[in-house]
């Protein structure tokens, strides 16, 4: 089984994702931790990788799914999680080729659907109690930084929303319950 988590950032991604490597055994891809892992791979592609990201510059679509497809290849009966992937349409199209190619599909995209206005309270939440705790805060977990990244996240990644909507794919949850609420609800869904 082969699925995508789509939402905006501070919407659950990582922990639901999490929760299905450790219930199902699937592999999660967040193109971030590939990104970094191949930086010190000492890969053909990862020094490729670390050229361009210690130049400054964006990594190429053609790298991310070169970094996708060693992953398909190093596990050909893996059920995989794409996390932070596909962003924009070109990757969606990008990513449904490669898996055709490995004889795989896409059985779900599954859309954590919040309210911003929650998810900015949850996130300036968050880094209020981390702040109590005397524990580190991310640089970005303040209200001017997430609003810049939702509107980030609307103008590029929501088309998928309808791309996969029209393919039939898309499966809506309610990212704002509890983790476990969640969680129960992408399972149903998988089921």
């Amino acid at each position: 089984m082969n699925i995508i988590l789509l939402g905006p950032p501070g919407a659950g991604k990582g922990t639901q994702a999490q929760k299905l490597v450790d219930e199902r055994n699937m592999i999660q891809l967040s193109t971030g931790d590939m990104l970094r892992a191949a930086r010190t791979s000492g890969t053909e592609m990862g020094n490729k990788v670390a050229a361009i990201m210690d130049a400054g510059e964006l990594v190429t679509d053609e790298i991310v799914i070169g970094l996708i497809e060693e992953q398909l290849e190093a596990h050909p009966d893996g059920s995989f999680i794409f996390d932070g992937f596909p962003r924009t349409l070109p990757q969606a199209d990008a990513l449904g080729k490669l898996l055709e190619a490995h004889g795989m599909s896409l059985d779900a995209v599954i859309e954590m659907q919040v309210n911003d206005d929650v998810l900015v309270g949850r996130i300036v939440g968050r880094a209020e109690e981390a702040r109590k705790a005397g524990q580190p805060v991310r640089a970005d977990d303040n209200e001017e930084s997430l609003r810049v990244r939702l509107m980030e996240y609307y103008k590029k990644t929501s088309p998928l929303i309808g791309y996969y909507y029209a393919k039939g794919d898309l499966k809506p949850v309610n990212g704002l319950g509890t983790i476990d609420e969640v969680a129960a609800e992408i399972a149903a869904l998988l089921d």
